[in-house]
């Protein structure tokens, strides 16, 4: 069964009716991925200079392959003619966070920010996908500045930790490698793992917490103690 799906979503792809020219139609995508990129490895770059500490890890950005633009044309019943307004992640951003304040703290910048505009917001830290899969995802237009003019094109950003990141390609490789149809004991693990994914982050994050009160309070008074009884015997 699963093979005569393939079949007929092969020849279904096939009789879509396509854009003439998928590099110029991609153009403003892909500008908005570079510019985006930069913009946000910015803001990265300050948070050091000023505090040392910055809740962006590191950023990435790609551009939907076509042959992943046709089959999801196909997947969702997407026709040509609604492409640029139905299809969210054709531009998409990954911010990667060390821990999960951080991710609610680059979604409070993005929000705050003027050159895009967040149409939604979907949190799936605190509300997980039943495959175990956490992130926060927010769709928003973004204006490129074409020699046409200006065009405002679709985009996504999903905002996640190490963790997460780490879960979520392990999965997608999977899911690629079984079609999404994962055999039970494969699902149950890839579920548990995401658990232990997100209890790890939330760990850590317990003890950025204590190591910060430690700093707050200064030196342990022990530890000035036992220094002052050595200076003596010295």
């Amino acid at each position: 069964m699963l093979n005569n799906y393939r079949l007929i979503l092969t020849q279904q792809i096939g009789s879509v009716s396509l854009v003439e020219n998928w590099d110029d139609f991609l153009v403003p995508y892909k500008q908005a991925v570079d510019e985006l990129k930069v913009k946000l490895r910015g803001i990265r770059a300050q948070f050091l200079k000023i505090d040392g500490r910055s809740p962006i890890e590191f950023v990435t950005g790609r551009v939907k392959p076509v042959d992943s633009i046709k089959e999801k044309m196909v997947r969702r019943h997407i026709s040509e003619d609604r492409l640029e307004e139905d299809m969210e992640d054709i531009a998409g951003l990954r911010i990667m966070c060390q821990f999960v304040e951080d991710i609610y703290q680059v979604v409070d910048l993005l929000r705050k920010r003027t050159d895009i505009n967040i149409l939604e917001e979907r949190d799936y830290v605190h509300n997980k996908k039943p495959s175990g899969y956490r992130s926060y995802h927010i769709i928003f237009e973004y204006p490129v500045q074409m020699l046409s003019g200006e065009k405002v094109i679709l985009a996504e950003i999903q905002v996640r930790t190490l963790a997460m990141n780490f879960w979520a390609t392990v999965e997608h490789s999977l899911n690629y490698k079984y079609k999404g149809e994962f055999p039970d004991d494969l699902k149950t693990r890839l579920e548990r793992s995401a658990e232990a994914a997100f209890h790890l982050d939330e760990e850590m994050s317990e003890i950025r917490d204590e190591l910060q009160e430690v700093k707050k309070q200064g030196p342990d008074k022990d530890v000035r103690k036992s220094s002052d009884e050595n200076s003596h015997l010295q």
